[in-house]
């Protein structure tokens, strides 16, 4: 997906088995972020890093949905872990993965692997992507003021 784009309606389950709809954020404008695997160390401090500014965000306006293809039940681990209030999708098909641009080849340590490309959209009340950070621009532990940095601009 581009900047200009509307995210699908259904974008998945999360760890509390609700079904999560941009719909339902209509009027709310959306961080949705992609990461590779929960209870790493990487998307740890990526959501904690948010989850610490949830509330500057929410002032602002915007609501934080996280997106990987782990399974319900280690996404619901994660968050209890971390103390995570927003929900985290479980998108095991990769379908969401894939339509967002989020899926697609990375090389790690030398190693060319297919997986979740670390990505954040900015979304807004209308489900229109206004902004999006590629895998290169975000740093895990900072994310967050990143973000706000680029809102407040």
């Amino acid at each position: 997906m581009n900047i200009g784009d509307r995210i699908p309606d259904v974008l998945g389950i999360d760890q509390h088995g609700n079904e999560i709809k941009s719909s339902d954020y209509r009027g709310r404008k959306i961080v949705l972020y992609t990461y590779p695997k929960a209870n790493t160390s990487g998307c740890t401090a990526e959501a904690c890093s948010l989850q610490a500014h949830k509330q500057e965000l929410a002032e602002l306006g915007y609501e934080i949905i996280g997106v990987s293809k782990d399974r319900q039940e280690l996404q619901k681990k994660f968050a209890d872990a971390q103390g995570l209030e927003f929900p985290l999708i479980a998108d095991t098909s990769t379908e969401l993965l894939q339509t967002l641009g989020a899926w697609g080849e990375k090389v790690a340590c030398g190693r060319r692997t297919i997986g979740t490309l670390r990505t954040t959209y900015l979304v807004n009340e209308e489900g229109i992507i206004e902004r999006i950070f590629t895998p290169k621009e975000i740093k895990t532990k900072i994310h967050a003021e990143q973000i706000l940095s680029e809102i407040k601009a």
